[in-house]
């Protein structure tokens, strides 16, 4: 039976991290340039919810707890909440959106949960991106990844760079902006690659040197190969895993990761733009993930986890990231 008491103990503590957490996150948004941002990820066990602002409008999604309340309780529970959450914040029902996110499996976590197609546009480091708020566990942008996103920009000007499992692409518009001279970006969804071309033209990028390609990662990273194609730099952000049907075989980013990398390690150029080697951008949002570094046929692997935390997932282990480098080429005696 749910403890009148103990609930509205839970709602204070709530409303006073989200009070805290806000104001301190208001002035880093500013400072990264971007109206879309986390608020809270789990900070009190008992209220296990990950709480994001987009530009007036809060994203709340549960991750699934055990706990004594019944179903009826629970519901109740979780409307005190959420409302907590939106008065706290100030911010309209309306505009208030909530997901359970529970453990996913294979390509669930991209299925429409309904078709309200309530999109906004939201900024980042002065790029747009269009986020739907209703449809989908995920909103169609990463924010974990907003840090990730501008250390890539940083290093692909004149690069050719390759976006695996590329989502809605917002790792693409970035390297767009920075001056990458072309890019491909790979997704299984049409609906992804729709949007990520939706991306790239609210930022004046969509031109035809940035190809979109519809197919299953590791068939088309043959393709590539076979063409010839060479690249400076490749983003790889696998699911955990995936049973999709359009894909042969499961995959699963523990088991598989190897593999993966190096073959994208054979799409690098070993002597890639400004005499660097080419490198892979490998991420996982795996919990307990072991990066099997030995078994690369790769030059030097650099870890960039802390690097690539934004502020407010600080203390999050949301994800781990590594640049691997190609080997460089021997010089034939």
């Amino acid at each position: 039976m749910t403890d009148p008491a103990k609930t509205e103990e839970q709602r204070t503590f709530f409303a006073n991290r989200l009070k805290k957490r806000f104001k301190h996150l208001w002035k880093y948004a500013k400072r990264v340039e971007t109206n879309a941002f986390r608020v809270y990820h789990r900070d009190i066990p008992e209220i296990p919810f990950a709480v994001d602002w987009y530009d007036g409008h809060l994203h709340i999604a549960e991750y699934a707890r055990p706990h004594e309340r019944t179903d009826e309780e629970h519901d109740a529970w979780l409307e005190t909440m959420v409302d907590t959450a939106a008065r706290t914040l100030t911010v309209p029902r309306g505009r208030v959106f909530f997901k359970r996110r529970e453990r996913q499996r294979g390509s669930s976590q991209y299925e429409p949960l309904e078709r309200r197609n309530y999109t906004i546009t939201v900024e980042e480091h002065g790029l747009l991106f269009q986020v739907n708020l209703s449809d989908y566990i995920d909103t169609g942008l990463f924010l974990d990844h907003r840090e990730l996103r501008l250390y890539v920009a940083k290093g692909v000007t004149q690069h050719r760079v390759l976006n695996l499992f590329a989502y809605t692409g917002s790792f693409t518009v970035y390297a767009a902006a920075a001056g990458a001279s072309s890019t491909v970006t790979v997704d299984l969804s049409n609906t992804y690659l729709t949007w990520a071309r939706k991306n790239m033209q609210l930022n004046a990028l969509d031109a035809p040197n940035h190809e979109f390609r519809r197919g299953d990662v590791l068939e088309e990273i043959e393709t590539l190969r076979r063409e010839g194609r060479k690249f400076d730099t490749i983003v790889l952000d696998p699911p955990s895993f995936s049973n999709s049907k359009n894909m042969r075989d499961t995959f699963d980013v523990q088991r598989d990761h190897v593999g993966l990398i190096n073959a994208c390690i054979e799409l690098l150029d070993p002597a890639a733009r400004g005499g660097q080697p080419g490198r892979v951008i490998f991420s996982t949002n795996k919990r307990r993930f072991q990066f099997h570094r030995q078994e690369l046929n790769a030059g030097e692997t650099r870890k960039l986890t802390k690097l690539t935390m934004p502020d407010d997932f600080a203390g999050t282990n949301i994800h781990q990231v590594w640049s691997i480098v190609a080997p460089t080429r021997r010089s034939r005696g």
